[in-house]
């Protein structure tokens, strides 16, 4: 079994530690896994001892937020140097943008109706970013901040199942009420990045982020990508067919992952996504591609 998108603690909307992450893919069936932090690489060196320890294979990992013409998008990196301060200076960069952009959130939901106190959510951060999904975690926490608008996502309401992503989806995701625009790095300088630093670049869930205008993907490989995360817990099966024959056409890497972050996705564990059986022998070939570029 394979996983190449993992989230730990060290991602802003994660929640497990590497050490835990390592443990569930050996009770799972893992055999190669990849961490792949927004924006942060700082589990790497720890994620590869503890997979050393448990005899599993590692490949050292990112996930950079970008844009394309307009459209915010997620590029996974595989096997880059972690070492590099280009990483560094990403991660630092995005924090201060985030940071910035995180007042804007904050009064959005409350024009919305939304009752919630900023400084409540940077204490319960502990440090970290504040996420829209920690923000839905203040308010159903506390019964001084419900309102109406919290009904859906309160148990046994229609977004309950996940209801910390499902309020970031349904509120901060471009387009959506709440949203604040945050500057990322052009996508053609995250495949740069991630290339200048011995990296595979592959467009993490083209599915989520271009739905609707999924042969944008088409451009991303024109662009750089060496290719697309086809197999994973959003795509529907018509989209991940429409992804694995485009790499199948294109002669370009499928990968998978499950995109574990812990409590903000309860129904997604580490390892499990769906395939579709006629890409089996196409995705073993991509994944051994990316095993020996180690």
């Amino acid at each position: 079994m394979i996983d190449l998108h993992i989230h730990s603690n060290y991602s802003n909307d994660g929640e497990f530690e590497i050490a835990d992450i390592v443990t569930l893919c050996k009770k799972n069936g893992v055999e190669f896994f990849s961490i792949t932090d927004h924006n942060s690489v700082k589990g790497n060196k720890e994620a590869a001892l503890e997979a050393e320890q448990k005899g599993i294979e590692f490949a050292a990992g990112i996930k950079i937020d970008c844009n394309y013409k307009g459209t915010n998008l997620h590029v996974l990196g595989y096997h880059v140097n972690w070492q590099s301060e280009d990483f560094a200076r990403i991660e630092n960069a995005d924090y201060t943008k985030i940071m910035d952009s995180f007042g804007q959130m904050v009064h959005n939901l409350c024009r919305l109706g939304f009752v919630i106190d900023a400084e409540t959510v940077l204490s319960k951060a502990e440090g970290k970013l504040p996420s829209a999904e920690l923000i839905a975690e203040v308010m159903l926490s506390d019964p001084k901040y419900y309102t109406h608008l919290l009904l859906p996502y309160m148990e046994e309401g229609e977004r309950s199942d996940m209801p910390y992503i499902n309020f970031y989806l349904d509120y901060f995701t471009q387009g959506k009420p709440a949203y604040v625009p945050v500057q990322f790095m052009d996508y053609r300088d995250a495949i740069r990045v991630i290339r200048d630093n011995r990296g595979i670049p592959i467009v993490a869930h083209p599915g989520l982020n271009l739905k609707g205008q999924e042969e944008v993907v088409e451009e991303l490989l024109n662009d750089g990508a060496a290719g697309l995360e086809v197999f994973n817990n959003y795509h529907t099966l018509n989209q991940a067919d429409y992804f694995a024959s485009l790499a199948q056409k294109r002669n370009c890497l499928m990968t998978c992952g499950s995109d574990f972050h812990g409590k903000n996705k309860p129904l997604i564990n580490v390892g499990q996504y769906q395939i579709i059986d006629r890409y089996k022998g196409d995705l073993i070939n991509s994944i051994e591609k990316i095993r020996k570029a180690i």
